[in-house]
């Protein structure tokens, strides 16, 4: 199938479709597009002609399609569908998109749109993923899965792996449990097909199986399945029966949702917002960070005051020249640090000795800081500056590209082991205590140096 690549031409003649009711050409020039390219499609059209192409086409596609529309808009989209409407898309997905749908409606129409899934199975299984935390891995978990157990024939097994399958959109795994439903393994497809008809299963089977408990944290769920390369992985309880299975596309959500996340923190940004956002909702995500860096811009206001001194004598007046210099190294210096930090903690590969890893990053510091100071120096002289005042500031530069490391190094893996997202040291907040303790530092080091 061609990439569909969606353009004004194709959105604006299916809009006039929508206008004209030409329900005929609409289903023809749909029919055979993925429900991810539907999605984009509905996300580019007014709620009214979005809702209207949703209940013109085969809810086959309009369920997936609708379970990839943007959140936000498919809450609208849902406020326009009858409770018989909605369950009629969600009988179509499997436990986990069905229950993630659900779950996005207020609790009196969550009920009147339960009430109204026929099947009794399929109900079931989504008032038990509705019950899991957000954020758990019986939050991600779907219940479609094939599973056999161990004292069944291979032939039987056969039999057995056929009837699921057929509720199952791709099978990843075949999961080998015992009578009580307890994960002991997985099915290998090249030994079943290769062994005899009448051999067990349990002596066929791979008892090696990674899985996850119901209660895991999805951040943990997505690293283990990134350092497994595992396409899915079953979700156990406490007594280790199986409940369900993650597959690698609700992963990639996960990740792509704390990429997002990390992104907007960074950019200092503290809530979750979309460029269409309200005014008032993007007011709440950026206004306390530029508060914190208004108070950061005071902050160096005073220490400047400090040592206003300097501007009385002419041949350190030059000083205050380099100030913006000093607290874009500062800044900079401090967000490389921090942002290395922060993905290695997100990737699970900052371990050891934090007290080494500072040192490491001194060393780093040190080699980086006298590069950059002998430039500085090479330029006092070709501007005819007085060597000592060159020599001076490229002294305190590497002091506070010094620092500015340390202070980037250190905050991350400290909020990382109080449970606070270690991604907010990679925006504003880095950037402005860099910038203080970065000017303090200059006029500190100039003032011992040149002692006024």
């Amino acid at each position: 199938m061609a990439n569909f690549q969606l353009d004004e031409l194709f959105l604006s003649t299916l809009k006039a479709w929508v206008a004209e009711q030409a329900d005929q050409k609409i289903r023809k020039h749909l029919h055979e597009l993925h429900y991810a390219d539907i999605a984009e499609i509905i996300e580019d059209l007014e709620l009214n002609q979005a809702v209207y192409i949703i209940k013109l086409l085969d809810t086959e596609k309009t369920a997936d399609a609708l379970a990839e529309v943007d959140e936000d808009f498919r809450e609208r989209i849902m406020t326009q569908l009858s409770a018989k409407e909605i369950a009629t898309e969600v009988e179509e997905l499997d436990t986990d998109d069905a229950a993630d749908l659900i779950a996005e409606l207020p609790d009196e129409r969550k009920e009147k749109v339960l009430a109204q899934i026929e099947d009794p199975e399929h109900l079931s299984d989504i008032r038990e993923l509705l019950k899991y935390d957000e954020d758990t891995a019986g939050s991600l978990m779907a219940k479609e899965l094939v599973k056999v157990k161990e004292d069944l024939s291979v032939l039987k097994c056969v039999n057995e792996m056929r009837a699921q399958a057929e509720h199952v959109t791709r099978v990843h795994s075949i999961y080998v449990v015992s009578a009580t439903n307890k994960l002991l393994g997985r099915l290998s497809l090249k030994d079943l097909l290769t062994a005899n008809s009448r051999a067990k299963v349990k002596d066929i089977f791979i008892p090696k199986v990674d899985f996850v408990y119901v209660d895991e944290d999805v951040q943990e769920v997505a690293k283990i399945m990134s350092k497994y390369d595992l396409e899915a992985i079953p979700v156990v309880n406490k007594k280790k029966q199986l409940l369900g299975r993650i597959t690698i596309d609700d992963i990639v959500d996960v990740i792509k949702e704390e990429a997002d996340k990390d992104y907007q923190m960074a950019a200092g940004i503290s809530n979750d917002v979309e460029a269409d956002d309200t005014i008032v909702e993007l007011t709440r995500a950026r206004l306390p960070w530029l508060f914190l860096g208004l108070l950061g811009g005071l902050g160096s206001v005073f220490i400047l005051k400090d040592f206003e001194s300097i501007m009385t004598q002419p041949q350190l007046r030059s000083l205050f020249f380099y100030t913006p210099l000093i607290a874009a190294m500062a800044g900079n210096v401090g967000v490389q640090s921090s942002a290395i930090i922060v993905q290695g903690l997100a990737n699970d590969v900052v371990k050891g000795s934090l007290v080494k890893r500072l040192l490491k990053e001194i060393g780093l510091s040190l080699i980086n800081g006298f590069f950059l100071s002998m430039v500085l120096i090479a330029f006092g002289l070709i501007v005819q500056q007085e060597l000592i005042l060159s020599v001076t500031v490229a002294v305190s530069m590497m002091g506070v590209i010094v620092v500015a490391a340390l202070i980037g190094t250190f905050v991350p893996i400290v909020l990382d082991k109080r449970g606070i997202d270690p991604a907010i040291a990679t925006g504003p907040f880095i950037t402005t205590s860099n910038d203080i303790f970065g000017i303090f530092l200059f006029f500190y080091i100039a003032q011992l140096i040149l002692g006024f």
